[in-house]
């Protein structure tokens, strides 16, 4: 048996000891994305073989959860892909208008950036007031980090070109303070937003959605691991339900494609029939 061989074993083998010691089962994740964070890990940790791993995992509860964040970190930024955002505030918006109260489900929120984005939307759009908005993520971390909506100065200029091409009313100034060399979002923001851990590969249905947003964590996974949470989201919203997923994501072979219609094909907004 070749080296590549046996490294593919050795990860077949740490992803059961995994799934079945702590109930994270990484074991559908895309297998080229998975050895490349599992090698990093390796790479960052005292361990020369990925067997050795292992044992470190199943006795070390801390050495386990830096290996959880390193699979769940994801890069993202306010107003990713500004086009989104106008889908959204021009085709989606007007439909959420006619309901009196909104629940909206940010799955894999990572640090935050694209929920306090579509807070910004909601509340230029004068809809933030009724709405409810349930942000997840497997990733702690990133959790806490969004719970404080405190991100770096330097990323600024970015976020403000993204928010007006996305067709912001305002000046993206008006949504936060600066301090030292971190920009701090204001709490008005924060009102309607839980943030909760959730595990879109084993934890259960997030029900009677408006509008579910999944954005660029399903190209982390294999295709069954993609119709599980495609299901999963599907079963989550109310019918004529909105789900907008990323620009390099797509339903077109999935089992349920059929059950939606497209709103926006390029910028990935469908609705549920």
């Amino acid at each position: 048996m070749d080296q590549a061989k046996i490294e593919d074993l050795e990860i077949e083998i740490l992803l059961e000891a995994v799934a079945k010691r702590y109930g994270y089962d990484f074991r559908h994740y895309s297998s080229a994305s998975l050895k490349r964070r599992v090698r990093h890990f390796l790479s960052q940790s005292d361990c020369s073989r990925i067997s050795e791993l292992i044992p470190r995992f199943l006795y070390d509860k801390t050495f386990f959860r830096s290996f959880v964040l390193t699979l769940s970190i994801t890069v993202t930024e306010m107003f990713r892909d500004p086009p989104v955002y106008k889908a959204i505030r021009e085709k989606v918006v007007p439909f959420l208008k006619t309901y009196p109260f909104i629940k909206i489900w940010h799955a894999g929120c990572a640090s935050g950036e694209e929920v306090y984005s579509l807070a910004i939307l909601l509340q230029e759009e004068d809809l933030y007031s009724r709405c409810q908005i349930y942000a997840t993520d497997l990733n702690d971390a990133a959790l806490d980090r969004a719970k404080q909506g405190i991100y770096p100065v330097d990323r600024i200029k970015e976020f403000t070109i993204n928010y007006q091409q996305s067709g912001g009313c305002k000046s993206l100034a008006e949504y936060y303070h600066s301090k030292y060399d971190s920009v701090i979002l204001d709490q008005s923001l924060k009102k309607n937003i839980v943030f909760a851990n959730h595990n879109l590969v084993s934890d259960a249905v997030f029900g009677e959605m408006h509008l579910i947003l999944c954005r660029n964590v399903m190209i982390y996974f294999n295709s069954t691991l993609q119709e599980r949470v495609l299901k999963l989201f599907y079963d989550s919203l109310v019918p004529k339900g909105f789900l907008c997923i990323g620009t390099k994501e797509s339903l077109r072979f999935s089992q349920v494609a059929g059950s939606f219609k497209t709103i926006a094909d390029r910028e990935k907004i469908y609705q549920r029939k």
